[in-house]
């Protein structure tokens, strides 16, 4: 496995190209990349985490714009990624009625727009990512099975899992080591808050204010 640096990321861009799987660092923790249009790659990260296929991955886009071209978009959606996008924010989204779903992250969707280096690297890729948190999935992961929070430890993983993990781009340690925060947002009716995470109730609550969206503290 290759040890990349922040400023290499068009090599690990290169890498998912070629159906490679990328562990990638973000503030929440690292996490495993594959090109989401191809299915060997999203396969050997399901394999990788010992992940069921009835578990979706995480859709990874570049901007709002690309959401808009593949999700049926509700007034809420729009108001929670134009105010929190990029960030650690996953809107469960579902497909318009003439986009064809990628089977790996399911429908509806669970998409994030992230920053930092794991959003430059989506925007070298040119295309969504599928990911996953660097860890075995429950219910397979046991009581020492924590996400990876270091380069090390993603080493670590992929020498435990064999996964065959391409390269890791080392950002450090990744400080938060908690989930993303999912809001709920069907076609048509109000969001919901699925999980808080990193990006706190209240954050959510002022971006859905302009349109007198629900209290979800």
């Amino acid at each position: 496995m290759d040890v990349l640096t922040p400023d290499q990321l068009p090599a690990g861009a290169r890498l998912l190209a070629a159906g490679q799987v990328v562990a990638v660092p973000t503030p929440r923790w690292y996490m495993l990349c594959a090109s989401a249009a191809d299915p060997a790659a999203t396969d050997a990260v399901f394999r990788a985490k010992q992940r069921p296929s009835t578990k979706p991955l995480l859709l990874l886009l570049d901007s709002p714009a690309t959401a808009e071209d593949l999700f049926d978009l509700s007034g809420d959606a729009r108001l929670l990624a134009a105010a929190l996008w990029p960030g650690d924010l996953a809107l469960r989204l579902p497909w318009k009625p003439d986009t064809k779903s990628i089977a790996a992250v399911g429908s509806p969707a669970l998409a994030g727009c992230p920053d930092g280096t794991l959003g430059r690297l989506v925007a070298l890729a040119g295309e969504p990512l599928a990911a996953a948190v660097c860890s075995i999935s429950t219910p397979v992961a046991g009581e020492r099975d924590h996400p990876a929070l270091t380069a090390a430890q993603v080493t670590a993983f992929d020498r435990m899992t064999g996964a065959g993990i391409a390269a890791v781009v080392d950002g450090g340690i990744c400080p938060h080591g908690r989930h993303m925060t999912i809001v709920d947002c069907p076609a048509g009716v109000a969001a919901r808050l699925e999980r808080e995470g990193t990006v706190h109730s209240r954050a959510v609550e002022a971006a859905l204010a302009p349109a007198g969206g629900p209290h979800v503290g």
